[in-house]
């Protein structure tokens, strides 16, 4: 087994105990806190082995995983285009770089009221503020790690008589791509706090955060934690096997 794939194993075991340390605590709290405030763990697992039986629960996982998909995707697609044109082009460069660290100063979540009076209730509310969340940290990698490709891929490239669209393809894109993956790990984290926070605000259809607001409105606490039960569960599922199989496959050289 290489140095990396070890490095991987103790990752996901670091997981394992840090859920089971997660557990822990929350049943200790259970001991000591009435019912009504704080369910046990069980109480919670039962909660969702019945709402894994609840069209309702496939329903909003559904909703929650497209809106997700679709400001994420949009996000990373953008992120890359811009990051490119900002780290290649002097002109836009120091501008560009600016308006993005004092837009991504502004949470996420501050945009809804704005995108709900431009484009009233809906999925598109949410799929923006989500893409909003995710473009800025893809950006601003992409841009940092184009800006310090070196100069000599660069020249030898131009020499050889590259187009802008070659040198973009085979000199830049593979150069920017570890900072890439690293860039869309962190900017998932965002999208994802993001979408809960989002669909708890608009709540206008079934999702994980109308799910979780809705518990909380009729203090329903073991809805509650089941449902930051599943919010914690699925992000860190995404994070470790979704995008870090994506991870190993684009970075395979470095992990032989």
């Amino acid at each position: 087994m290489s140095t990396n794939q070890t490095t991987g194993v103790a990752s996901k075991r670091a997981y394992v105990v840090a859920i089971a340390v997660i557990l822990f605590f929350w049943q200790v709290a259970a001991w000591f806190l009435p019912d009504f405030l704080m369910p046990d763990v069980p109480a919670a697992f039962v909660r969702l082995w019945e709402e894994f039986n609840s069209p309702t629960f496939w329903e909003g996982l559904g909703n929650s995983m497209t809106r997700l998909g679709a400001g994420y995707g949009s996000a990373i697609v953008l992120g890359i285009l811009i990051g490119l044109v900002g780290g290649t082009l002097n002109a836009v460069r120091s501008p560009l770089k600016a308006a993005i660290i004092i837009l991504q100063s502004i949470p996420s979540i501050a945009w809804v009221p704005l995108f709900l009076i431009l484009m009233g209730f809906g999925n598109l509310p949410i799929i923006v503020v989500v893409a909003i969340g995710a473009f800025f940290p893809t950006a601003l990698s992409v841009m940092n790690a184009t800006e310090s490709v070196e100069k000599v891929h660069i020249s030898a490239a131009r020499v050889m008589g590259a187009s802008k669209f070659q040198m973009l393809k085979r000199v830049y894109f593979p150069a920017v791509t570890p900072e890439l993956i690293t860039g869309a790990q962190l900017a998932f984290g965002n999208a994802w706090r993001a979408l809960i926070s989002a669909e708890m605000i608009v709540g206008f259809s079934a999702g994980l955060g109308k799910s979780l607001a809705y518990s909380g409105e009729i203090a329903d606490m073991t809805g509650v934690m089941t449902n930051i039960l599943v919010i914690a569960i699925l992000a860190a599922v995404i994070d470790q096997v979704i995008l870090e199989r994506i991870k190993h496959r684009l970075l395979r050289y470095q992990y032989l």
